[in-house]
């Protein structure tokens, strides 16, 4: 129909990618998500399952599913990882203590076969507290550089100011165009 006129006009159609979008509950995943969609961020709730947004960025639609991070829902993430295009993982940077326990699950959602391969994005996130810890700190303690089997990048940020954030989504639209080469 009309769509398909118009995307010929233009080039080529948009991309479409699935992105799962996990962490622990209070990481700031729903934050970081309105700030994707432009929404406003100043009050949020626990996510109760899972949220689903477009989101158009770089020429390209994605398709993001932001999923709660309580511990009773998190058995149920993988239910949610076919198809998926790339993962976005969000850190609390300033819950140390929490720390441990956000890396043995990210260490198990990477070993799940429906994500061999797939891009990691770590958003270390809540970079505006002064108890943050350092990015690079972070990715030390995530062990992320033994991660050989797929390009992962971690991106320091405030999902409530946005700083950073652009940078991520920035990462993203450069591994898309490297896949598509």
């Amino acid at each position: 129909g009309l769509l398909s006129v118009i995307q010929r006009l233009k080039g080529s159609p948009e991309q479409e990618l699935r992105i799962v979008l996990l962490g622990l509950d209070n990481a700031g995943k729903t934050t970081l998500l309105k700030h994707l969609a432009s929404e406003e961020v100043s009050t949020i709730t626990p996510t109760q399952g899972f949220n689903i947004k477009s989101v158009h960025s770089h020429g390209l639609k994605l398709n993001v599913w932001d999923i709660g991070g309580q511990r009773s829902i998190r058995p149920y993430w993988r239910k949610y990882l076919g198809s998926t295009n790339l993962l976005i993982y969000v850190i609390d940077s300033a819950d140390q203590k929490r720390f441990e326990e956000t890396g043995q699950e990210l260490a198990e959602l990477t070993e799940e076969e429906a994500l061999t391969g797939v891009p990691l994005l770590v958003f270390a996130n809540k970079q505006d507290l002064v108890t943050a810890a350092p990015a690079a700190e972070i990715a030390e303690g995530l062990s992320l550089h033994t991660y050989r089997d797929r390009e992962w990048q971690i991106q320091a940020c405030s999902a409530l100011s946005g700083e950073g954030v652009q940078d991520g989504m920035n990462w993203i639209s450069s591994q898309i165009m490297n896949r598509k080469k």
